[in-house]
């Protein structure tokens, strides 16, 4: 929610600056009365017609007088803007909820609304409201639709005031703006059971550390609220404070979502581009491990990590909070001009990647999920590599040339990866998702298939 007065609203900008602005705010009406009136006044001048004289001075005078009166206005009106939702899935409505209200003492004439949005959110919306009362308000509302992922402002709201003849239309811009984040489109995924993933996928590898006993206990100081039950009466006794026993800490399992961006590893662009088609994979697959009970990063060719603290567990304020971030990453995600995955490679091993790096393998029982674009014979090599400390990977391999309508050449690529240990699968186009990914639960290690869907 957003709100703001508009400027020059409420008698501001009387100057000279103001009224040179007032007067350009006449309309073609306005400019054919004040011509009209002046053209008259010459006429009558130069005929001697008096009563002609008095109609051009009354054809000249009234759009002046008009200037004059809706500069010198007090009105001030209050807007605010409502958004809802404001992250939406590519190809969803968004609602924009408008009110204005009249904290003056007068009556305002007539005004016409217009809110400021970009043209891939559909045309500019206006309104006209009638007058409105001291103290009232008016509400209007009116829905943008992209099909396109991205964060795109809505703002900032304009409002024109016009006199009871239509001679004169001042606008008005309020200063403050909302932004819509629209975010792939993702699928439902099915619960399947992935390859080299730690004990169980889901529910079965939400694991317990169970504690050997009293000398194993790393106590904590008592909060309020804590159970005295788990009072630790040695460590009370040795610091002298009121100490208690942590509450057994769950281990999740980890992955890792690894998007490839390199430019010169798709081809095309638009909602049915390979590259389109990979984002909302990746936020497929973010979304369903989050819901199984997954700690979850994504992780793309330049070595960036979101989160870059290494991840989330599932559940409570803080994971939707960063799984919010990864939609939002994954929203405004672009190509990137690297050439090659080593960044992604060293993150992946634990090498670098900033913080966060070694998240996937660390212990050897991280499940790594990959979306690559065209891979030569050297980068086919790096991420063959990157199965090594992964307890399971999954590839989704993407050939431009495919995509395209040419040849596939992504055979051999994918037949290294199986041959390596990657469960690699082919992604041709017009294929869903959701199959793939049931087709990836039910391969065996290190097998995959190059697709057949047309």
């Amino acid at each position: 929610m957003s709100a703001g007065a508009p400027r020059g609203a409420g008698g501001e900008g009387r100057g000279s600056g103001g009224l040179r602005a007032s007067l350009a705010g006449l309309t073609t009406r306005g400019r054919s009365f004040l011509a009209a009136g002046v053209a008259a006044a010459l006429c009558a001048y130069v005929l001697g017609q008096g009563e002609l004289l008095r109609v051009g001075l009354l054809l000249a005078a009234l759009p002046l007088v008009c200037v004059l009166a809706l500069h010198r206005t007090r009105h001030r009106v209050s807007g605010n803007r409502r958004l809802t939702p404001m992250r939406v899935p590519a190809g969803s409505e968004a609602r924009v909820q408008l009110r204005m209200e009249n904290v003056s003492r007068l009556p305002t004439g007539l005004l016409m609304l217009q809110d400021r949005v970009p043209y891939v959110l559909g045309p500019r919306p206006r309104f006209v409201l009638d007058r409105v009362e001291p103290g009232g308000r008016r509400e209007v509302s009116y829905r943008v639709r992209s099909d396109l992922r991205g964060r795109y402002p809505l703002g900032p709201l304009q409002l024109r005031l016009t006199d009871p003849f239509g001679l004169v239309e001042l606008t008005r811009s309020f200063s403050t703006y909302d932004t819509l984040t629209v975010i792939p489109r993702t699928e439902a995924l099915a619960p399947v059971r992935l390859t080299g993933e730690t004990s169980g996928y889901g529910d079965g590898g939400r694991r317990s550390l169970a504690l050997a006993g009293d000398d194993d206990v790393i106590p904590r100081t008592y909060r309020r609220g804590d159970d005295l039950r788990r009072v630790h009466w040695r460590s009370t006794a040795r610091y002298g404070e009121l100490m208690v026993r942590r509450e057994e800490q769950p281990q999740r399992s980890r992955a890792t979502v690894l998007l490839d961006t390199r430019a010169v590893a798709f081809e095309g662009a638009g909602p049915g581009s390979a590259f389109e088609w990979a984002v909302s994979g990746a936020a497929s697959s973010l979304v369903h491990l989050l819901e199984q009970g997954f700690s979850v990063r994504l992780l793309t060719d330049t070595g960036t990590s979101v989160p870059g603290d290494g991840g989330v567990s599932s559940g409570g304020q803080e994971s939707a909070e960063a799984a919010g971030l990864m939609m939002d990453t994954l929203a405004v995600v672009g190509h990137s001009d690297g050439a090659g995955l080593s960044r992604a490679y060293d993150a992946v091993r634990g090498g670098g990647g900033g913080a966060g790096g070694g998240f996937a393998g660390a212990g050897g029982d991280g499940l790594l999920i990959a979306f690559f674009g065209d891979l030569d014979d050297v980068q086919t090599e790096l991420a063959a590599k990157m199965r090594v400390r992964c307890g399971g990977a999954v590839a989704f391999v993407l050939d431009s040339a495919q995509w395209a309508g040419r040849p596939s050449r992504a055979e051999a690529r994918v037949r290294r990866l199986r041959d390596s240990g990657w469960t690699a699968l082919a992604a041709p186009p017009g294929v869903a998702f959701g199959e793939l990914w049931r087709q990836a639960g039910n391969a065996p290690l290190g097998t995959g298939t190059s697709g057949g869907w047309g």
